[in-house]
């Protein structure tokens, strides 16, 4: 992987201005080289012609010295040593030249030059030099044979006439050599001229690339940025910039769309918080909004508890497998943080010396959360803790902790609101389940009973089952406020038959029915009424009142709904209710025995319960019936007065409908 400084603006540049540099010193570099070749060519053409020369006058000199006609006369003589010299002078140069050519060195007595020349040829080159060699080679051994080591009359006239006769074989083969070389010249000064071309054209097409580079890394991003300043100054908050360019661009770029992005989410997080009912919805509001610019798993609130001793998870909401169990506390004195200024544990797994009594990490460690960073708030009587935290160890940066105190006063003013709307909702609901008590006395126990018995058993659907991971805290919270409310509707019964000593009439147990469909009419009217004013709370208490009598096989009521189009609520309590109603006490009945109250549940199945929250319930059949003890310890005879609790509970589960109305 390329490393970071590599990827800066600074050293692309830079390394395309090297480039640059280096094709030019290499392109002057090799014109110095091209250069310093042609002189070098300049000499090796001038030498060749010497040897053109050369074979030239020493034919011209034999037939001289042939056509003279006292060459043989004795007062001749001079003439004869002198032409015997200049010929073997034309013949020692010559060699001189021809060896100089093989050995491809070109000593200074030569070229004049002060260095010997070393040269290279090409192959035609070579093969035309190792011809004149040989051409040369046996000419020369020839004319040596018959001049001899004299200049006696006889053999000078011999070896001119030797030249005369091939001279111009030697002069034909020097000519030939002379004209190799010198197209190899011309060879060399095409391939130097296409070099030029190849340089000038890679000079431009790097000038031009480095043009681009600049414009697409440089300019454009800079334009595209600053056109999305301009966006966002306009209060286009989010508007993101395309990441482009590299190094300190991409950075920049990079830096601005996470600053727009960040803007864009406090924003609209105020503004989900704004319209936020419950204290779940702010959690989960914060976790979507926040992970924007925070590494964040899991987010929980801790209050503290009544005495102020301990601070107790409350609420928390988180990826699958983060949750904690809402309830678990911590020593207050765990936790000594200075209001509004975050404190990070950097690795929860190492136990932190930010948290020396261990309590904080030990109950994010069985979460699987390797860091986490510590809030406290003081808002209008909350002093919660809230916790954010996430699986990476030492994920959190000063920069985190920083815009969580800047947004601080956000969040608590968020959670005041929240609990305060939940004080309400919980206040609302149970007014209405004491409204039912007061008109029904077969309540009591028996709706603390069924919220607890519903929320345990929606917790254990959440674990396992078709509904697993989908049922979170706040609707095992949910359930557990408004199951109390599943008969809210008898409150509009009459006392003639809610309080009738004796059985009912087909007539009145009509009547009877109805108390789904009123229950959840009431609900629904104040369902409007919180709703006129931005909210929703008593949706599931609906869903509760008017479908807790419906069956599974679709033979119940008010609306004969079957399998899952009954609400899941409904569901869940109306296993719950049965439950109750086969093992409670009542004035017309024992408790049934706990066996067989199961086995009757079992019976019923796929008929009157659903299987699936049926199968829930056995699961949870430890915990429900831990609950069970708890209030039969507990529980106080009471007189039936009401005609639902006249009739006695039967014996069958073909008879159940009857009592479960």
């Amino acid at each position: 992987m390329m490393p970071a400084w590599a990827r800066t603006i600074r050293f692309q540049v830079a390394l395309s201005l090297g480039l640059m540099f280096a094709a030019l010193a290499g392109s002057a570099g090799y014109g110095l080289y091209a250069l310093n070749l042609r002189q070098h060519d300049y000499e090796i053409l001038n030498l060749s012609g010497q040897l053109r020369v050369t074979s030239a006058a020493m034919i011209s000199d034999a037939r001289t010295h042939l056509q003279d006609p006292g060459s043989s006369a004795p007062g001749s003589a001079r003439e004869r040593a002198m032409y015997v010299e200049r010929l073997r002078r034309h013949m020692a140069l010559y060699d001189q030249i021809i060896s100089s050519f093989v050995a491809r060195r070109l000593d200074p007595e030569l070229t004049g030059r002060s260095d010997a020349l070393v040269c290279n040829w090409d192959s035609q080159s070579r093969s035309q030099l190792q011809r004149s060699s040989d051409d040369w080679r046996l000419f020369r051994t020839e004319l040596v044979r018959r001049l001899g080591a004299g200049d006696q009359g006889p053999q000078a006239a011999a070896a001119a006439a030797y030249l005369a006769d091939n001279g111009d074989r030697l002069a034909r083969s020097s000519s030939e050599l002379s004209r190799a070389f010198q197209l190899m010249m011309e060879r060399k000064a095409s391939a130097l001229r296409l070099f030029d071309e190849v340089v000038l054209v890679a000079a431009a097409v790097t000038m031009l690339s480095l043009l681009a580079l600049l414009y697409r890394r440089m300019v454009k991003p800079l334009r595209d940025t600053l056109s999305g300043f301009s966006r966002v100054a306009r209060g286009d908050l989010g508007h993101q910039v395309p990441v482009q360019g590299a190094g300190e661009i991409r950075q920049m770029t990079t830096a601005f769309n996470q600053l727009s992005e960040r803007l864009n989410s406090l924003f609209r997080l105020t503004d989900r918080i704004t319209h936020g009912n419950t204290l779940d919805e702010t959690l989960r509001f914060v976790l979507e909004e926040f992970r924007a610019f925070l590494p964040l798993d899991w987010v929980g609130v801790f209050f503290p508890s009544p005495d102020g001793e301990r601070l107790v998870l409350e609420r928390q909401y988180g990826d699958h497998g983060t949750a904690l169990r809402e309830g678990v506390s911590l020593p207050r004195s765990a936790v000594d943080l200075n209001p509004d200024a975050p404190a990070t544990i950097d690795d929860i797994a190492a136990r932190d010396a930010r948290d020396p009594s261990g309590a904080c990490t030990a109950m994010l460690s069985e979460a699987g959360l390797g860091s986490a960073m510590l809030l406290r708030t003081q808002g209008d009587g909350t002093g919660a803790l809230l916790v954010f935290a996430s699986r990476t160890p030492r994920a959190y940066l000063p920069e985190h902790a920083e815009l969580l105190t800047n947004v601080a006063g956000q969040v608590t003013h968020a959670l005041d609101r929240t609990v305060f709307m939940e004080g309400l909702v919980v206040s609302a609901v149970q007014g209405l389940a004491k409204l039912a008590e007061s008109r029904d006395p077969e309540t009591g126990d028996h709706l603390a009973r069924i919220a607890l018995y519903a929320a345990l058993l929606a917790e254990e659907l959440g674990r396992s089952g078709p509904y697993a991971g989908d049922i979170t805290a706040a609707y095992v919270r949910a359930i557990h406020q408004f199951a109390p409310m599943h008969d809210i509707g008898k409150v509009g019964l009459g006392d003639d038959i809610l309080r009738k000593p004796g059985p009912l009439t087909a007539a009145e147990r009509l009547e009877m029915q109805r108390h789904p469909v009123i229950g959840a009419e009431v609900l629904r009217r104040c369902e409007s009424q919180v709703n006129a004013r931005g909210y929703s709370i008593f949706g599931m208490a609906i869903d509760i009142a008017e479908g807790h009598h419906e069956r599974f096989d679709g033979t119940g009521y008010p609306a004969r709904r079957s399998g899952k189009a009954i609400p899941l609520a409904a569901r869940i309590v109306a296993v719950a209710d049965v439950f109750d109603a086969l093992t409670s006490r009542r004035p017309y009945k024992d408790a049934w025995p706990v066996d067989k109250a199961l086995a009757t549940l079992e019976l019923l199945s796929g008929q009157h319960l659903d299987p699936d929250v049926l199968a829930a319930f056995f699961r949870a059949l430890p915990r429900i019936l831990d609950v069970h003890d708890r209030f039969k310890a507990n529980a106080v005879d009471r007189v039936a007065t009401s005609a639902a609790t006249a009739e006695a509970v039967p014996e069958t589960a073909a008879q159940l409908s009857t009592a479960s109305a």
